[in-house]
């Protein structure tokens, strides 16, 4: 919260972001897709660095060590990753931009809704894939992003782009989990 009262007189300093007119629907799109774009370059270098070895054992294991996903565990993290990693890169969009408030409401309540899908462990109809972030927890060194196009760049993906995990990492539009239309290929028994 200190964080976003900052980040909200850092805006009023620059303007006023609480402005009586609304923002046009071509200015707050553009303001998302820069957020976006901003949340996944500075989510993916720091969330990165917090898995290297020397400093992993100190601040980012606190949030691996939820095996079973739950949504809450999104924010469950060490504070110095919770201000460098889950909240600067979503702040730093609105701050940069000067975005109006509704616009920033806008895009906490999404990036909010994503970071809790991607740890609830449900594969939900209408939301983002959980699959991605599932596979980053089961493997550690994959899948650091939130898009993923940072992942597809470094080759942080190729392990994942391999598995069932991977052909399930859709939209989902019926009430048919993926697990039954794309299982797991059963183990063989020894």
């Amino acid at each position: 919260m200190p964080m976003v009262w900052l980040g909200f007189l850092v805006m009023k300093w620059r303007g006023d972001p609480c402005g009586l007119e609304l923002p046009t629907f071509h200015r707050g799109l553009l303001d998302l897709a820069v957020c976006g774009l901003l949340e996944e370059v500075l989510f993916y270098y720091s969330h990165r660095l917090f898995h290297h070895p020397a400093i992993y054992k100190h601040v980012h294991k606190i949030h691996h060590e939820w095996t079973a996903p739950i949504g809450v565990v999104s924010l469950y993290a060490h504070p110095l990753e919770h201000v460098l990693s889950n909240m600067l890169p979503v702040l730093i969009g609105p701050v940069l931009l000067g975005s109006h408030v509704a616009t920033v409401c806008l895009w906490f309540t999404i990036a909010l809704l994503i970071t809790t899908v991607s740890h609830c462990g449900y594969h939900l109809p209408l939301l983002p894939s959980p699959e991605f972030h599932d596979f980053h927890h089961l493997k550690f060194n994959q899948c650091y992003g939130v898009l993923g196009v940072l992942d597809r760049l470094h080759g942080t993906d190729t392990v994942f782009r391999q598995t069932k995990a991977y052909d399930r990492h859709l939209l989902l539009l019926s009430l048919t989990p993926l697990t039954e239309t794309i299982p797991d290929t059963p183990k063989k028994k020894q």
